[in-house]
């Protein structure tokens, strides 16, 4: 499979309900898709995929709240916030599709409930709490508190063995702290215009931590969500994001499940192998 290079897109932006700016980037043409990055992302992230998708779609990529193009988090940040923020992208480009990872997959997902204009989502592995089972986000508390310490690597890190793929994790950890050390440092200085220098991402997770506590232990409440939804998993990441796509599957009453062999929870990312879920994604979505 060739890896797509990314390609030259524009940009535009909405606004939300409480006049916060949403930018986002947009490339290619056919019918609108947005796609929803997660934590410690920024559109920059998707860009691959979205290169990918695009002789097929127009697809528009946002720089979620409190980052790059768009506003600050600004006061009591949360679900609904998001819901806004997506509703006004919606409404602004007129896309009825979305994918979302990991955080953006929990907006994505509720938003199935509150957005009815929404056509299809698809989900890589929203990290979902599920009653009886080991919590998607019990690397927070530690995350938390080396960022109270003002050791971004170290928090880095903590997202990282949490989220990463299973040959991340075994790593030695404090290799990976001087390794984030460096990137922080790098990505800091790269000069690379629109991106979101990775120091503003890392302190960004503090807020996708809040909205899964917010809604976790919901999985009940999506047996009410009608739109057409794709759950996507990864065998090689963390096996406690598993239990979400299990549970979701059990009372989304159309849905489909698919599991993607050698891929982590990153794969959508630039740095995994997004043309591979772009495979996926194209047909889901083409069909109408």
């Amino acid at each position: 499979m060739n890896t797509a290079t990314a390609k030259a897109y524009t940009t535009g932006s909405v606004t939300s309900r409480d006049g916060t700016t949403i930018g986002y980037r947009q490339i290619g043409r056919g019918p609108g898709l947005i796609l929803l990055h997660g934590a410690m992302q920024a559109a920059q992230s998707f860009m691959r995929l979205a290169t990918a998708l695009s002789n097929s779609f127009t697809v528009y990529v946002p720089d979620r709240r409190g980052r790059g193009m768009s506003g600050p988090f600004g006061y009591q940040h949360g679900m609904e916030k998001e819901l806004q923020d997506l509703q006004a992208l919606v409404v602004g480009t007129g896309a009825q599709d979305v994918f979302g990872l990991s955080s953006g997959a929990l907006i994505a997902l509720q938003a199935t409930l509150f957005l009815p204009t929404l056509r299809k989502v698809a989900l890589y592995e929203p990290p979902l709490a599920v009653a009886g089972v080991t919590s998607p986000m019990a690397w927070a508390p530690r995350y938390e508190r080396e960022l109270a310490l003002g050791d971004l690597a170290a928090a880095m890190v903590s997202c990282m063995e949490g989220t990463g793929d299973i040959a991340t994790i075994k790593v030695p950890r404090f290799i990976l702290v001087l390794l984030m050390r460096l990137a922080i440092r790098t990505s800091a200085s790269d000069g690379k215009i629109g991106n979101v220098p990775l120091d503003v991402l890392i302190r960004s997770v503090h807020f996708d931590i809040r909205l899964a506590a917010e809604i976790a232990d919901t999985v009940e409440t999506f047996k009410a969500a009608h739109t057409e939804i794709l759950l996507l998993g990864g065998d090689r990441s963390a096996a406690y994001l598993a239990p979400a796509l299990d549970a979701l599957a059990g009372v989304l009453p159309n849905a489909k499940r698919i599991e993607l062999p050698g891929l982590g929870h990153l794969a959508a990312d630039d740095v995994g192998q997004p043309e591979r879920v772009a495979d996926i994604l194209r047909p889901f979505f083409s069909q109408r």
